[in-house]
């Protein structure tokens, strides 16, 4: 009985409080010394960019000070090893037991999101817990599952939307096809000796558009249908989950909700949620820049006079008149919007990674460490490929909007007052940490909002 309690108490030593399993990759909180699965705790903080709190103690602290626990690793190797001996049986999980009351655990952690007796409500344990019943519980998880399945909606509902537009594009192209067909056979007519190979040449173009449309649409309907099907399925999923009793609604709740996040978000109402709050980082400025109070407005200084500033390896010193944001991102998604105080003036914007040339010419385009879009000269607009793409935008944005989805590998511009996307570059994988890049030229005055 004696060797039982003491298991008892190792076990409850090697027992991460998020997920009631035996540590994972076990890390300390340096600030407050509490131990975690790396997984639990980094979970526990995904939606946060500050001020992050110890899931057991709840104290607050002010950066992801996690520090990697071997010793405690190794003591739950050990543990496992010992509980394979038949001297040390282990209670069965699915007895539902508190190991120090022996009595059925009735209620649910608001901390942990694991489930503890009565008789623990006053211990010491769970003394800084705040307890609900399972049902308190199940209805936080299930208010989450109703936002995200709000949001797949709206996904589904665009998606429906794109493949009808899809689809109507592709038969005003077949019908245009057609038309220039019909046009080519007697323009010919009247110059067959001097336009023979011409009109052959050009008709085996047309037949060659008109042979890959059904590839590219089939591609497309494909990759439409394939997302509806896996929006749907998750949908009803999660419709399920939120008419499940508590206890069942809690079992696997983190798998769904883990799916939820990998979705692929692309409705430019849903894109707005994720706006962040950017500021401008004048260690990063170039001298002949301008920038207000709090670092939320950007504009050329006219003067063409250098300001003395301090030496700083971050600044822009070269013939570009760039600045970052202030904090760089190398994980979730993120939008915010910058307004263009005058028209006209040149500008480009979009996002820079941290390795990009500040002190020499800039290669702009992905290769060279810079997505985004510009306004040169004569309304003239082009997103920062290799080589550069023209854009049209249907009328001059005077607000921008940036979305960046870091894991997705993807950056979005938008028109912000329309919503309309300017250019998405083609997914790619990201590497390094990203910041927000503004090149304000000529007149050109940004202000964050």
């Amino acid at each position: 009985m004696a060797a039982a309690a003491q298991l008892g108490n190792l076990q409850k030593e090697a027992t991460c409080s998020i997920c009631l399993e035996y540590f994972t990759d076990p890390v300390m909180i340096i600030d407050c010394g509490h131990n975690f699965c790396r997984s639990c705790v980094t979970q526990s903080w995904e939606e946060r960019d500050e001020n992050f709190p110890c899931p057991q103690c709840r104290e607050i602290i002010s950066e992801r000070n996690l520090r990697p626990n071997r010793q405690l690793g190794n003591m739950v190797e050990m543990l496992k090893q010992l509980q394979m001996l038949p001297m040390l049986p282990v209670r069965p999980p699915e007895e539902n037991l508190c190991e120090k009351h022996g009595e059925k655990r009735k209620l649910s952690c608001a901390e942990d999101q694991g489930m503890i007796p009565s008789a623990c409500q006053e211990s010491e344990e769970h003394e800084t817990d705040t307890t609900s019943p399972e049902e308190k519980a199940a209805e936080e998880h299930k208010a989450k599952l109703q936002e995200w399945l709000r949001i797949l909606k709206k996904e589904e509902e665009f998606i429906l939307e794109s493949k009808v537009k899809d689809e109507e594009q592709f038969k005003t192209i077949r019908s245009k096809l057609k038309t220039e067909k019909k046009k080519l056979k007697p323009e010919f007519e009247k110059l067959w000796q001097l336009m023979k190979e011409k009109e052959q040449t050009l008709h085996e173009k047309l037949e060659e558009m008109e042979k890959k449309i059904p590839m590219v649409e089939n591609a497309n309907i494909t990759r439409f249908s394939n997302q509806i099907t896996s929006l749907k399925a998750l949908i009803t999923e999660i419709e399920k989950k939120c008419e499940e009793p508590a206890p069942e609604l809690l079992k696997d709740v983190r798998s769904t909700l883990s799916r939820c996040n990998n979705v692929k978000i692309q409705c430019p109402e849903v894109v707005k949620s994720y706006k962040v709050m950017v500021t401008l980082d004048p260690d990063t400025a170039h001298p002949l820049l301008l920038l207000s109070e709090g670092g939320r407005c950007v504009r050329d200084s006219y003067t063409g006079t250098w300001k003395d500033l301090p030496n700083n390896p971050k600044r822009f010193t070269s013939s570009y008149w760039c600045v970052l944001g202030s904090e760089g991102f190398t994980s979730g998604r993120h939008y915010w919007e910058v307004q263009l105080l005058q028209k006209g003036g040149w500008w480009t914007m979009g996002v820079a990674a941290e390795s990009v040339n500040r002190n020499g010419d800039i290669t702009w385009s992905p290769e060279g460490g810079v997505w985004g879009v510009q306004r040169i000269c004569y309304d003239k607009y082009s997103a920062l490929t290799s080589p550069e793409t023209p854009v049209s935008p249907r009328e001059e944005p005077l607000k921008l909007g940036v979305f960046l989805d870091y894991e997705g590998g993807r950056l979005s511009l938008y028109n912000a007052d329309s919503m309309e996307l300017l250019y998405a570059f083609p997914q790619a994988p990201f590497t390094e940490r990203l910041f927000p890049f503004f090149y304000p030229k000529y007149e050109a005055v940004m202000l964050l909002v």
